[in-house]
């Protein structure tokens, strides 16, 4: 399953971190942030609990930045 949230991030750096910390999460299959769109794309693994792995992902992602901004909703 694929999903796309919209995020806030302050640099392209900045999102580059938040999709090396978002792949190493448990149920994510791959991500991929655009910083021009304000975009995470993610698809997920199998039968992945959707909510918990991003909430995860958000753990993760305020970690390495802890400015950014996923909006789940």
């Amino acid at each position: 399953m694929k999903k796309t949230f919209k995020i806030e991030v302050d640099c392209a750096n900045c999102a580059n971190k938040m999709e090396e910390a978002t792949k190493k999460v448990a149920g994510i299959k791959d991500c991929t942030v655009n910083f021009m769109a304000l975009k995470m794309k993610v698809e997920f693994e199998e039968g992945a609990d959707v909510d918990a792995v991003m909430q995860a992902v958000q753990k993760a992602c305020k970690k390495v930045e802890s400015d950014c901004e996923i909006f789940l909703d």
